[in-house]
């Protein structure tokens, strides 16, 4: 079904440092140890996190990103050629690549512990355009992290897939920021968001994004906002609820599919959202069957039937 899709993913890459579920509770707060059944290293950020999945689904991918002028970067770009990903990645010789330590809880709760200065320090000059020719999309993950792309350097890259005819999708994650930096920051960081709303084809994001994001008091308003600034349509992750698509004022929701077990609960996000994208300009095929198809490839991620996200390369 997605032989044939393309994307271009701009957004963070770098080392995620992973615990298989360990038990919630506040003896993580405190002095002590606990044991996991097994700690992975993989591939990490919203962004690298969805271009290998959309090229596990056999779509053609290319990755805008950057990484340390160091060993680990040089193992994130080997990882991306390794997956046949075309990378431009820039390579920054003062800001090191990142590493984000992913503690799974068993109540499906996460908690990352990050540091991911050469993440932070992208800007629109590191960005090889290139990479936009040929796609049918342009997905702008992890859209908080760097100040240089989230004050000006967004509308210049959707400005630039615009001219160009490619439909773009916006990640609107969770800002780090939400909940410490001063109120009046965080408004400046959310009003540079909706700034660029007008040119976004599908914002993306789970039901405590949204609503943070808009201000809203629950769901059906933060729609209503993300439309009215500009947004043309709007993927929402639902969690136990499956997956909605928001467009012309009306919510289609669809139940997830059955997982027997649960392998991987971070990414979920991730995978569902670039299956929306792969299939976007696929007209013959219903916004129903759209989302009831990313649902059950998300299942299968869940149970570890599919390997989508993958370790890193020596």
């Amino acid at each position: 079904m997605f032989k044939g899709s393309s994307l271009c993913v701009v957004g963070n890459i770098n080392r995620d440092v992973k615990t298989s579920p360990l038990h919630a509770g506040e003896h993580l707060l405190r002095d002590g140890e606990s044991s996991v059944s097994s700690i992975s290293e993989t591939i990490g950020g919203g962004g690298a996190n969805s271009a290998f999945a959309a090229a596990a689904l056999g779509a053609k991918i290319s990755f805008v990103g950057k990484v340390g002028n160091d060993a680990l970067g040089n193992r994130l770009e080997r990882t991306m050629a390794k997956h046949d990903i075309v990378s431009h990645l820039a390579k920054d010789p003062v800001h090191p690549s990142g590493t984000s330590i992913a503690l799974m809880l068993d109540n499906g709760h996460r908690h990352f512990v990050s540091c991911l200065p050469a993440n932070e320090a992208l800007t629109f000059e590191d960005i090889d355009l290139h990479a936009l020719e040929g796609v049918q999309h342009l997905l702008r993950a992890d859209v908080w992290f760097s100040e240089a792309m989230l004050f000006g350097g967004n509308a210049r890259l959707f400005q630039a897939a615009t001219e160009r005819g490619i439909p773009v999708s916006l990640d609107l994650n969770w800002d780090p920021q939400w909940g410490h930096a001063p109120a009046a920051q965080i408004e400046a960081r959310k009003q540079a968001v909706r700034d660029v709303l007008p040119l976004v084809s599908l914002a993306h994001g789970n039901v405590r994004e949204l609503v943070e994001f808009t201000g809203a008091p629950e769901l059906d308003s933060a729609l209503r906002k993300l439309t009215t600034w500009g947004a043309k349509a709007v993927v929402v992750h639902l969690g136990a609820q499956g997956a909605g698509y928001y467009q012309d004022g009306a919510l289609l929701t669809e139940p997830p599919a059955p997982v027997r077990s649960l392998a991987h609960s971070a990414g979920t996000g991730d995978v569902l959202s670039v299956c929306l994208m792969l299939l976007h300009q696929r007209a013959d095929i219903a916004i129903a069957e759209r989302l009831r198809t990313a649902n059950g490839i998300v299942g299968q991620f869940m149970e570890g039937s599919l390997s989508l996200i993958p370790a890193l390369a020596d």
